[in-house]
């Protein structure tokens, strides 16, 4: 996991090279030819990757973006009208039964399908009308973590080139160096601090809110540490009641207009007596945990997990688990 972790800035730079062409392709089409929306569709770390595609495509194109349910398309047998709409399928190893029949769905009704996959020649790739390779490379251990940020940077690569946006642009260009950057943040107080710990808040907001849902689940298969995200505004609605003293709080701020709230709750959890660290850009002080610097808020949702990745794997081994093979998981997760 820290190997594989440590790689992350490489394969973005490998990944920002090989899929150019099939970027500026795709780019071109959606240009011309605008989805009516967007659809998205994972499981597990690739389902947190497409959190932050919604709230990307959303800001950055203002297209409406949704999460389909695998199940209403493989179990109950539903076909939703997706004519016209734009069916994002996100999977490292692109072989779980229930995404293959989604996006068989997906394009008998009419949606582009575009499959984001580690593994070129699966079967999802096969179905898909266009396919954006991760190229991650080799992940052997269970926790994903290269593979979930390349698949964060090919869905910033399309959006910077679809968008047109310069400074966005810019930001993709300077990502890997900022992914190596960021592996060298310490976040050791936050790894002292956990040591003991049993249950854990992660709370983010808007293109942050993937980044706390990848962390929380982190902890839970890498650590044994039973850890929830939510949204800096939704834990407000009733799961802050549990936060008090010796209760953690782990708290990703963003830098754009969802930050101060999420800097503000952080710090009423604080008041209260909770053990809170906060990951916010261009802030310091007691409880605060290093970023590295970021040219964009899209940018700064990688960079904030390239640095957790790190504190993660070094948690695991101060509670005496094996980061690389969690307990009663497998690399690849197939489900109908």
């Amino acid at each position: 996991m820290y190997a594989e972790a440590q790689e992350a800035g490489d394969a973005v730079a490998r990944q920002f090279a090989a899929n150019a062409d099939a970027i500026d392709d795709l780019s071109d089409r959606l240009r011309q030819r605008p989805p009516r929306f967007i659809v998205t569709c994972a499981r597990g770390s690739s389902d947190h990757a497409a959190t932050y595609g919604k709230y990307l495509f959303e800001t950055q194109l203002g297209l409406v973006t949704a999460s389909a349910s695998p199940s209403v398309g493989s179990v109950y047998a539903i076909q939703p009208k997706l004519d016209d709409a734009l069916f994002v399928a996100i999977s490292q190893s692109g072989k779980s039964p229930d995404l293959l029949r989604n996006a068989e769905i997906a394009k008998s009704a009419g949606a582009h399908v575009l499959a984001l996959v580690n593994v070129l020649d699966s079967p999802l790739a096969a179905i898909a009308d266009t396919v954006l390779g991760l190229h991650a490379g080799p992940e052997t251990s269970v926790a994903a973590t290269k593979s979930y940020l390349c698949s964060l940077s090919a869905l910033l690569q399309l959006t910077a080139r679809w968008s047109n946006d310069a400074t966005l642009f810019n930001a993709v260009h300077a990502l890997p160096e900022a992914l190596r950057a960021s592996f060298e943040q310490d976040w050791s107080p936050l790894v002292e601090g956990l040591v003991d710990a049993r249950n854990l808040f992660v709370v983010g907001r808007g293109l942050g809110l993937g980044a706390a849902q990848e962390a929380a689940l982190k902890f839970k298969e890498t650590c044994g540490l039973h850890a929830e995200a939510f949204s800096s505004a939704e834990v407000k609605h009733g799961p802050m009641a549990i936060v008090g003293p010796g209760f953690p709080v782990l708290a990703f701020a963003q830098d754009d207009g969802t930050g101060d709230g999420t800097v503000a709750v952080a710090e009423e959890f604080r008041a209260r007596g909770a053990p809170v660290w906060l990951a916010a850009p261009g802030r310091s002080g007691a409880g605060s945990l290093p970023l590295a610097r970021s040219q964009h808020p899209a940018m700064t949702p990688l960079l904030t997990v390239a640095s957790f990745y790190k504190a993660a794997n070094a948690l695991s081994v101060a509670r005496g688990h094996n980061p690389d093979l969690p307990p009663h998981l497998n690399k690849v997760t197939e489900t109908v």
